[in-house]
């Protein structure tokens, strides 16, 4: 028991010695009495704070750079999302920029034959009930679309409406070998009847065996009674071989479709068809042709021809053609010359 309040008293001793201290240094400011004491013991301590704080710094350093790691991070997979989020919008951009314009040519082509179209998305692409080349549409009953309808885009002929579903609809296209639609010759007005071959061009039989057909000649949809599964003048394609065996009941032709069948994106369906036909309105403008070069060539007299001799040069200068089929005349003009 004595040890005990001995010690109990020491220590308040000393708390009232310290707080005793504390108040007289902070009144006395820098005169303070243990202003001495205290430099004494930071020049004592001082190298011992200073190795201290050298051999904690690093462990506090990696702290920090775990830290600012962490955060650099996050900033970094914040930006990759960001990047990533840009290129996505940029490449939706793309897509909406090349549908509005795939839209903006198939209303042209809807407003020469004046048809009445149901705008649709391809949202499918593959074999459906047993055909082979087909696509799926974003458009069904409910957007009046029916069976048996013509289906086109801003190139011309894409198909048409074979089986119908509340929102969707599947097309037969064009190519598929299932497929058959009347055309007519741009022009001469020869009809005949187009079949799909999937991938090489469309087979066209006219029924006139002895019709005059060249490559580059156009076709157009030569309509359907009622309207269904066609309507007239939707283009077709552009003869691209005509088979030389002439002379028989029909005559075989090969034609390149207008439609690019395996990258179809917008497409329209007829729901209307035109009060009359628009015959070749709808086909696309030709090409120019190029112009062919004309050369004209006029020679000028050179130096003069010594006498004795000269006529006879002359002579022989105009039997003797020249380079490129050239051949002098007698006054001094040069014509070309067909070889014989």
């Amino acid at each position: 028991m004595r040890d005990t309040r001995e010690s109990r008293l020491l220590l308040v001793l000393l708390v009232a010695i310290a707080f005793a201290l504390i108040t007289v240094d902070i009144r006395g400011g820098e005169d303070s009495p243990v202003d001495g004491a205290r430099q004494a013991a930071a020049t004592v301590f001082g190298p011992v704070e200073d190795g201290v704080s050298s051999a904690v710094n690093p462990v506090g350093n990696a702290v920090a750079a775990i830290r600012d790691s962490g955060e650099r991070h996050d900033r970094l997979a914040r930006l990759e999302q960001e990047n990533a989020a840009l290129k996505a919008k940029l490449g939706s951009d793309d897509r909406n920029r090349s549908r509005l314009k795939q839209l903006d040519k198939m209303l042209k082509v809807a407003g020469e034959g004046q048809y009445g179209i149901k705008g649709a998305q391809v949202i499918a692409i593959g074999a459906a009930q047993g055909f082979s080349w087909t696509i799926t549409i974003d458009a069904g009953a409910n957007d009046g679309i029916q069976r048996d309808m013509t289906v086109l885009n801003g190139d011309g002929l894409v198909g048409r409406v074979t089986t119908v579903g509340p929102n969707t609809a599947t097309v037969l296209l064009a190519n598929d070998p299932d497929f058959t639609v009347g055309t007519r010759m741009e022009s001469t007005d020869e009809l005949g009847f187009a079949s799909g071959q999937g991938d090489r061009p469309l087979r066209v039989e006219l029924l006139n065996g002895k019709a005059e057909v060249k490559k580059g000649d156009r076709l157009v949809t030569f309509g359907s009674q009622a309207d269904k599964p066609f309507v007239p003048g939707v283009p077709v394609g552009v003869v691209s071989r005509v088979d030389p065996s002439g002379g028989g009941l029909t005559r075989t032709l090969y034609v390149t479709p207008y439609v690019g069948f395996s990258k179809l994106d917008v497409v329209g369906v007829v729901v209307q068809a035109p009060k009359k036909d628009p015959r070749d309105t709808v086909l696309p403008a030709k090409p120019k042709p190029k112009p062919t070069p004309t050369v004209t060539v006029t020679v000028t007299p050179g130096a003069e021809v010594p006498e004795g001799d000269g006529q006879q040069q002359q002579g022989d200068a105009q039997d003797q053609p020249l380079a490129g089929g050239l051949r002098p005349r007698a006054d001094d003009q040069y014509q070309y010359e067909q070889d014989q």
